[in-house]
């Protein structure tokens, strides 16, 4: 069993599985006699997390949004990961998992630390200001 422990907006999907035709037939008759919560559990054990991310990331089965067309159901249960989307007209099933890409490593260059404390004495002292840099202390702003 599956614990959903989110339900925060996600700006892109990655397709898990898609079944249709003969394939898809037995998870629509799922999802009639126990309904599409039901699909959604059974389908997540396709979900193999980073290697179906690969996957997905590889053949280009990512999504800005969750891909269905109007003759589509689209069930996106709260605190899930997933989304499910089938037709019955068109025979199919699938199901879709959040994706948030991993964020890009910052430019920030930082300056290194300079304790305000004298190690040796423990006497707090000024900062320095590189040389170069202005201070914007001596500088006044008239409201």
């Amino acid at each position: 069993m599956h614990l959903f422990e989110r339900d925060e907006p996600s700006t892109r999907w990655i397709s898990v599985v898609f079944l249709q035709g003969d394939e898809a037939e037995e998870l629509l008759d799922l999802i009639d006699r126990e309904g599409p919560i039901s699909a959604i559990y059974r389908l997540s054990d396709h979900d193999d997390g980073d290697a179906t991310v690969e996957a997905a990331l590889e053949a280009g089965y990512v999504y800005d949004k969750v891909p269905a067309g109007s003759t589509d159901h689209t069930i996106e249960p709260f605190g899930s990961p997933y989304a499910l989307t089938y037709s019955d007209t068109f025979g199919y099933v699938s199901l879709l998992r959040r994706y948030e890409p991993a964020p890009e490593p910052s430019r920030a260059v930082h300056a290194p630390f300079e304790p305000l404390a004298d190690p040796a004495t423990n006497a707090l002292r000024a900062p320095t200001v590189p040389s170069g840099a202005r201070s914007r202390a001596s500088h006044a702003v008239a409201l």
